[in-house]
């Protein structure tokens, strides 16, 4: 099972379509975005992905016109952050933000995966045991500085594409 990680794509179409045919490309089995989508057209392209795609919104996305609604008719899964899903028997929480990755390390003992955005800065670490990611600059406007994440739910293996 792999999971496709990206966030913060603020509206950047030019390389949202660079991240599906990635995504699309590894052939990733479900694809967690982390927030900060940004507008309703932005969305929508992600329907182009070949698997399915779920996530939280980001502090960018509130009250965006459409962007719920669109969620909706292309079959997404998001959700007001945190949101907690289980996906090949690993426990994870997406956040957009990550004040209150701590705390909800300290209450969840069976958390396996924290997957968050909003830095824009890469984050790979372990915390009591728990795996912490941001895969970085998604959307940014330096080519070949940009990266999204693949994370092998098997064994926990990360892996970096730039782009």
């Amino acid at each position: 099972m792999i999971l496709g990680v990206v966030g913060d794509t603020h509206n950047r179409l030019e390389n949202v379509e660079k991240i599906i045919n990635i995504f699309n490309s590894n052939k990733v089995d479900s694809v967690i975005h982390t927030g900060d989508i940004t507008q309703a057209k932005t969305l929508k392209i992600f329907s182009k992905l070949h698997c399915s795609l779920i996530g939280v919104y980001g502090n960018n996305d509130v009250n965006e016109e459409g962007l719920k609604e669109t969620s909706f008719d292309c079959g997404f899964k998001l959700t007001e952050p945190p949101l907690i899903t289980t996906i090949y028997n690993r426990k994870i929480a997406i956040f957009h933000e990550p004040e209150g990755i701590e705390d909800k390390i300290e209450n969840d003992p069976n958390i396996d995966l924290i997957l968050h955005g909003h830095t824009h800065r890469y984050r790979n670490e372990k915390i009591k045991g728990v795996r912490i990611f941001n895969p970085g600059e998604c959307a940014g406007f330096l080519k070949g500085k940009n990266a999204v994440g693949l994370i092998n739910l098997k064994n926990m293996s990360i892996k970096r594409i730039f782009f």
